[in-house]
């Protein structure tokens, strides 16, 4: 089975282009899931984080503050920097014992999707067969997180800002996926390559 890590900035559709290959039949890791049960209440990375920037960042219920600790790391980047080096190995372990299951069970999906928002910042890239990136003009990104996140533009640029830049990103991508126009558009685009994964397989 071919392991793909799908990538992409903030508001460059990622999760649309997952749902796509998701319904033509690929198996799926969610590593928002992964990530979220890495700093679970009792777990070594949340007691990690409250060690490292205090109990303000967990919620009355003793969570992780998903937004008050966003709100940190886009305006800090060393804070950033901090919650990364606690977070990243932690997924990245969850991530390569995920895929040495899929690879060694039974599956019949042509490919794995891997969806990863920082998989070259976190060198996840690495565990990769291939790297599809989602690429977005910046006007429109730009548009997607305001009108998604309800954010000011200062908002938004900052949180754009904040990740490595897209033509970066393109140096590793093995495809490329533009999601500036239509859902029909990007649909028939994903369609295409998974189209050449499944003619792979079948040889």
């Amino acid at each position: 089975m071919r392991v793909i890590g799908l990538t992409g900035n903030i508001g460059s559709g990622k999760s649309t282009v997952s749902r796509r290959l998701k319904k033509l039949g690929a198996a799926a890791l969610d590593t928002d899931r992964i990530a979220r049960d890495v700093v679970a209440p009792g777990t070594p990375g949340l007691d990690l984080i409250v060690k490292t920037f205090g109990n303000h960042v967990l919620t009355p219920e003793g969570e992780l503050d998903r937004a008050k600790m966003g709100d940190m790391v886009f305006k800090d980047p060393g804070a950033r920097a901090k919650l990364e080096a606690i977070v990243h190995p932690l997924i990245f372990r969850e991530v390569v014992k995920k895929i040495d299951e899929y690879k060694s069970g039974h599956n019949t999906a042509p490919a794995m999707v891997v969806e990863v928002p920082l998989l070259i910042e976190s060198g996840m890239h690495r565990l990769m067969d291939e790297i599809w990136l989602v690429a977005v003009n910046p006007e429109i990104q730009l548009n997607r997180i305001m009108s998604r996140d309800k954010l000011s533009p200062e908002q938004a640029f900052q949180r754009m800002n904040s990740q490595m830049p897209q033509e970066k990103k393109i140096e590793f991508a093995t495809k490329i996926i533009e999601n500036n126009g239509t859902p029909e558009e990007t649909e028939a685009r994903v369609d295409e390559l998974w189209q050449e994964i499944a003619r792979d397989h079948a040889k």
